[in-house]
């Protein structure tokens, strides 16, 4: 199992391990791989941008009354669903064209949604030519 460039490497033995199954199923310990992909995921999500409180509240009652509606009554859940379309489709168009405007490094647009710089480009030119 290796990691990404300059992180710790975790060797296997694949004479000695069954590539069919799982390696939590085999007799290996993943105790490192585990720690160092957590400790990666600790400092994306530190490096990201905060999401103030009230939005961070917000989204999760959205997110228990959608998944409730869900089962209660999916055709609300999926009307409200192609609602939060449109909205995400409008503000992301507004957000993505002020950080074109703005001239955002794509580098701290990634940093900032905690992803790789290709996958920011490809989110906000999603919104700017959807």
């Amino acid at each position: 199992m290796r990691t990404t460039a300059g992180s710790a490497e975790y060797p296997l033995d694949w004479t000695v391990l069954d590539d069919q199954r799982p390696l939590y199923e085999a007799d290996v310990d993943l105790a490192g791989p585990v720690a160092d992909y957590q400790a990666h995921l600790t400092v994306v999500r530190d490096a990201a941008v905060p999401l103030p409180e009230p939005l961070t509240a917000l989204l999760n009652a959205l997110l228990e009354n959608l998944e409730t509606a869900a089962v209660k009554d999916p055709l609300v859940a999926l009307k409200v669903l192609a609602d939060l379309r449109c909205i995400m489709a409008g503000v992301g168009a507004d957000a993505a064209l002020a950080v074109q405007v703005g001239r955002i490094p794509m580098e701290t647009v990634a940093t900032a949604l905690g992803t790789s710089e290709a996958a920011a480009r490809r989110y906000v030119n999603g919104y700017r030519h959807p």
